[in-house]
Formats: C-alpha cells, structure tokens, sequence
C-alpha cells in the first residue's frame, strides 16, 4: 500500500503568534528574540523580517543592522505552547499516527483517517482551514509517500503553501533537487560533494559506492536510498522524552553566586514543572555552566526513589553548582535538566533491591 505522509509545518510560528495577538506588528518585519544590545539571537522571524535577510538563530544585532525598522519582541512561550496544542489536537483529531518534530511542526500518516479521505491532499486541506479557523494562524503541507519527500515539499511554497508528491511524481521531483536537500547533507559535506561534481540529488545515484562512503562515511546507504526517493521509516507518534530542561545564555557574564543560584533554582523548578504535567518522576538531576571562555563543564546528581519535588530538584542543582567554579569565575551560560524519567503508573517503575552477589 502507497503510504500518504503528511509534513506540517506553521508559517514563522513564533512570529505569527506575536503578528496575530497584536495587530500592531502586523505587516511588519518582526524578530522574536534577544536584546540586539547583547548577545541576543533571532528565535524566529516574520517573513516580512525574512526579505532583509533576517534568519533564525542570527546574532539580534546582525538582524537589526540588516533591517533597521526591525520590532523586536521578546519570546512568549506560554502563548506558543497554547497555540501549539491547539494545532496538535486538531492533527489528533484525524489520525493517532502524528510524529511531532517541535512545537510547529509534525508529522502525520493519513492513509487511514477519521474523515475518511482516500487523497492526502484533501486531508491536508481540510487540516490547513481547521488550523486557520481555531488559531488564526496559517501552516504549510507536504504531502508525499515517504517522510523525505514530504518534508521537502512543506517548504516548497511556503508561506500557507501546500505541495503534493503523487507517486508519479517522485522521480521529475527529485530530478529538480540539489544534492543539499538530503539529510544529513550540510554546508561541508555539501562542498565536498560538489568538489566531485555532486551538485543534485540524482548525481548521488552515479557515485561509486565507496567513494561516496568515503566523501559521508557510514550515511553512504542511507544517501543513496534518499536519492532514489526511497525512505521507509513510519510515522512514530508521541516518542517517549528522555529527558528534559532548560538553558540561559545571560547578556552579560553574571559574577554574582546568589544570582546563579537564583538562576538554577528557577531552571530546575520549570524542569519540575515538566515532570508534573507529564506525570514522570527523575533520578537524575544534571546542570550546565559554561564560562566566558567557552569552557563548558557538566555535573550530575542520580538518587532513588525518583522524584518530581520542586523543592528537591532545585535544593539538588543548587549544590551541584557547588561544585562548579561558579562565583570564583564569571558564568556565560546556566542550564538544568532532568534524567532517568520513571513513569510511576507503569509496573515496577521503581528500581528494586539489587541481586545479592555470590
């Protein structure tokens, strides 16, 4: 059976939201992020943002210079998150089969769905004026036989684009394609497959197998499976989290010890927070510290029983800053996160008493 693979992915989302809630943005190029003043970066940008230049993860002073009339807003994840549930509930409400990839973005698998649509471009539809209709916000869809492909034809008319990927398709598709829409294919090896005469996905087919293992090593396979629109990985939905947390890179180096400890405690609280509404427990409480020089260490606290007490989680990260150089050196960056989840409803989720040695 052909599979109908869907990939969703909102418009700017964290942008969108902000254009949305005030009309006053909208229209505008609109950075969500940082301060430029320090080492903010771009979290998204509005498209009308994008036509400067404006990208994701770009330095906020970068940004500004390219677009000076640039509305900086400071990221709202409460909202972002409400809205993202609203978005995931309607993808829910079609098919159990919905990978999420992020907050605004997901796969679905719809070949069989609860509207019973036979074409995957009609559910997609559907999905993109359902998303419209509860959240005022726009989305875009690739609908293809394989999770590859859909991907791709997501951005392939962005914005509230929709582009579909019929089986016949698939080969004048790829055959359109650079060799850097692979995954796994950035910027370096890109060059290198370039260097040998490797500039679209079909020149992959005519690679000798071990020079193309020794250009990306062991994706060899993998590569050359994508490049014949072969990928056969299944729509897993609700993986389960491993861990969990937070970081802060601060616009200016804290030297203060009780503003760190400030810091962590609040960090280790939301990690907290997080156990509590996804009923888990931790064994393992860990932090980050990263120092003006870059220099980045890591401590760890494991214990049973597990826990999701507030209070015991951050008591723990407070003292694992402890054994840091925090105070006697300046901290560029703070992060705390939770491990070894434990899910108290399912059978001996707890661990037992070790065997006896003989």
């Amino acid at each position: 059976m052909v599979r109908r693979i869907l990939h969703i992915d909102m418009d700017a989302f964290y942008a969108s939201v902000e254009q949305r809630d005030h009309p006053s943005l909208r229209g505008r190029p609109v950075a969500v992020g940082g301060d430029p003043s320090g080492r903010g970066v771009v979290a998204a940008a509005s498209y009308e943002a994008r036509a400067f230049g404006v990208r994701s993860a770009m330095p906020m002073a970068r940004a500004v210079r390219l677009c000076p009339s640039l509305a900086i807003v400071r990221p709202d994840f409460g909202r972002y998150r409400a809205a993202s549930q609203a978005v995931f509930e309607i993808f829910r409400s079609v098919t159990p089969l919905v990978e999420p990839l992020s907050l605004d973005e997901a796969y679905l698998d719809v070949t069989e769905n609860a509207w019973h649509e036979p074409l995957g471009r009609a559910v997609a539809v559907r999905l993109k004026a359902g998303i419209r209709e509860a959240t005022g916000l726009t989305a875009s869809a690739g609908v293809a036989p394989n999770k590859f492909l859909a991907k791709i034809a997501s951005a392939w008319k962005k914005p509230d684009g929709l582009t579909v990927i019929a089986p016949s398709r698939v080969e004048p598709f790829l055959q359109q394609l650079p060799v850097d829409a692979l995954w796994g294919v950035g910027p370096v090896t890109a060059k290198r497959l370039h260097e040998r005469g490797i500039h679209r996905v079909v020149d992959v087919r005519a690679v000798d197998p071990q020079a193309l293992r020794e250009i990306v090593g062991s994706h060899a396979d993998w590569l050359r499976r994508l490049a014949d629109g072969l990928d056969d990985r299944p729509v897993v939905p609700d993986r389960a989290a491993k861990s969990a947390g937070s970081e802060n890179t601060f616009a200016q180096d804290l030297t203060d010890l009780s503003e760190m400890r400030r810091a962590v405690d609040e960090m280790a609280r939301d990690g907290a927070a997080w156990l509590a509404r996804k009923g888990l427990r931790c064994r393992t409480v860990t932090i980050k510290v990263r120092y003006p020089d870059f220099t980045t260490v890591t401590r760890s606290d494991t214990r049973d029983p597990a826990t999701d007490s507030a209070d015991a989680i951050a008591a723990r990260a407070v003292a694992l800053l402890d054994r840091t150089e925090a105070g006697a050196r300046a901290v560029r960056l703070l992060g705390v996160s939770v491990h070894n989840l434990i899910d108290p409803a399912e059978p001996s989720a707890e661990p037992g008493l070790p065997f006896a040695e003989g």
